[in-house]
């Protein structure tokens, strides 16, 4: 980056710290620490609660995803406006009138003790798994711009905001994450309208839209009925609604935004408010991956977006055979162009194979390039580890990407091409979206910690200064646990579709207690628990030993759950009365 890039991120960066310290003053007990006092406005904690989902992960991650897979992955909103109506009806009203840290205090007034336990630990492992790849993507902006190794940009994008967290909470997150967003939004705008300023001229805005959609990266309603294909209409309008009613209204790093409201209609207009705005949000986010593919037909992208993938390749593959596949690289790119060029002018579909052959050799010859690397690791004296499943990966379920440079892609495009000082702005954006969310959730996590194990099993009744130590204490916790986490995440793939499983293993169970918490007022307590074991129990066999994909997994959690738990009541039910 030029001088000017780096005066304009030290600035930001350190700008929007001094606000998030001076905005979280004042806090004297957890109810300020936590829930800002619950005295804010619709409009701070709507944005609040856009900032803490968006985080890094969505500008690194999904227009990565859309520059290698399209817009499909926008169907994972659709059940989203949908939700929020849900939740404005059932589900917030129970949480605000019940005066209620954390959403699985409710639990245990509905039902009983293990419930409330046993949902919450559910929260802690889904959203600390989570978090860390949310540390991840911006510690990977940092190695990709800095030449750092990931290890050492995650601890020190991990212990900064560790530090700036324990101090603020959440009145601090919630104004930082106002001015974010409006910052966040700029920067979409901005990343949009280079990426159409720099397509050449010859190329117009509809022959850019054609070059995607004939290339498929303009797919979005698939409407297959398989439950194995990813990102189809259906899936995003049913799975999707799921895994939205369980985020927005059973996890904390969520439900505690909307708990600061200063009354039920300023938390209910704030999920309103995203309603509206989220799904063209993602729109323009995906559209800005696509016009950056687009882009790339007409100027040289690198053999491999991962800059350390590729200096490791040039340095353990002999050089004939890194010049020879460059060469192999740089003819396909050319062939690719004109083949663009030629289809953009004459639409004609004869053009449209043609460019789709001349796509599928780049293709290949990027595939020569990861084939080399692996043919030199296995000549080397050291060869690089296999992709071998991590201890995460295997607990998960997940199979770790062989190689995998999704996330690599954006940062690589901004640092390039962006015009001096606005490269600077974007990554500052990064990187103060990345803070803000990290912030966010490592409070959430700190809150549940507090309030629901705490306070409950070790010291009940410890005053507000112990209190807000112990809460401190815990912030830095999970902070850690985050940097163990993103050690890890970046083996997996895209950052987004990871984020997302991490949560589809969980949050569907979870949903299905509140389901039966709030629709069925005659289920037992002993029926939400053992459902909701069912349900996880459910989860991990589906994801094990099927190919479906994982938004259903929020379907499948909550039906099972919701099921066995009235099957279960009911069962007691008669058990009782034969009894009597």
């Amino acid at each position: 980056m030029s001088r000017l890039d780096w005066t304009v991120l030290v600035v930001y960066v350190v700008a929007i710290v001094a606000f998030g310290i001076w905005a979280g003053r004042g806090n004297k007990k957890i109810d300020d620490f936590f829930l800002a006092g619950r005295q804010m406005r619709w409009w701070a904690v709507g944005l609040s609660v856009m900032a803490t989902q968006i985080s890094a992960i969505t500008f690194v991650g999904t227009t990565g995803q859309a520059y290698t897979d399209g817009m499909r992955f926008l169907v994972v909103y659709f059940g989203l406006p949908f939700a929020m109506v849900i939740l404005c009806m059932t589900l917030v009203p129970f949480f605000y009138r019940a005066r209620v840290f954390t959403a699985y205090e409710y639990l245990e007034r509905r039902f009983d003790s293990r419930t409330r336990t046993a949902t919450s630990l559910l929260f802690l492992l889904s959203r600390g798994l989570s978090v860390g790849v949310t540390l991840y993507a911006p510690s990977l902006v940092l190695s990709v711009l800095l030449g750092w190794s990931e290890s050492a940009t995650i601890l020190l994008m991990g212990g900064s905001t560790i530090a700036y967290v324990i101090y603020g909470g959440n009145k601090s997150v919630i104004w930082t994450d106002v001015v974010q967003m409006a910052v966040i939004w700029f920067g979409i705008f901005l990343c949009f309208g280079v990426a159409i300023a720099q397509i050449p001229p010859t190329v117009t805005f509809t022959d850019a839209l054609a070059v995607a959609r004939t290339a498929g990266r303009l797919d979005i309603m698939n409407t297959s009925p398989s439950l194995t294909e990813p990102y189809t209409l259906w899936s995003g309008l049913i799975g999707g609604l799921f895994l939205m009613l369980a985020y927005f209204g059973c996890d904390q790093s969520q439900v505690q935004r909307y708990l600061s409201g200063s009354s039920l209609t300023q938390s209910r207009l704030s999920l309103l408010f995203n309603a509206f705005l989220k799904v063209p949000m993602q729109f323009l986010i995906l559209l800005t991956g696509v016009l950056v593919f687009v882009f790339y037909h007409f100027h040289l992208p690198p053999l491999l977006w991962n800059r350390g993938e590729l200096a490791r390749l040039e340095r353990v593959a002999a050089p004939s055979e890194v010049a020879r596949v460059q060469s192999h690289f740089e003819a396909a790119h050319a062939a690719r162009r004109r083949a663009a060029e030629r289809y953009a002018q004459t639409r004609e579909d004869v053009d449209a194979s043609l460019y789709h052959q001349a796509a599928d050799a780049f293709d290949a010859t990027r595939g020569e390039a990861i084939a080399l690397l692996r043919q030199a690791d296995g000549r080397a004296a050291a060869p690089a580890p296999a992709a071998t499943p991590t201890w995460l990966s295997r607990i998960l379920g997940l199979k770790p990407a062989s190689y995998s440079d999704t996330n690599y892609i954006f940062p690589t495009y901004i640092l390039t091409y962006l015009p001096r000082g606005l490269a600077g702005l974007v990554v500052a954006v990064i990187f103060a979206a990345a803070m803000s969310t990290l912030s966010g959730e490592l409070n959430s996590l700190a809150t549940a910690s507090m309030v629901d194990f705490y306070k409950r099993f070790l010291r009940p009744a410890g005053g507000d200064v112990h209190e807000l130590l112990v809460s401190r204490l815990l912030t830095a916790f999970w902070g850690a646990f985050a940097c163990l986490i993103a050690l890890q995440a970046g083996r997996l793939g895209s950052a987004i579709e990871v984020v997302n499983k991490f949560g589809s293993y969980f949050y569907g169970s979870i949903l299905g207690v509140f389901a039966l918490a709030v629709l069925t007022p005659r289920a037992s307590a002993a029926g939400a628990f053992w459902g909701l074991l069912a349900g996880m129990a459910s989860v991990w066999a589906v994801a094990t030993f099927s190919s479906v994909h994982f938004l259903w997994y929020n379907v499948v959690g909550a039906v099972v759950v919701f099921v066995v738990g009235l099957a279960l009541t009911a069962l007691g039910g008669r058990t009782d009365r034969r009894t009597g």
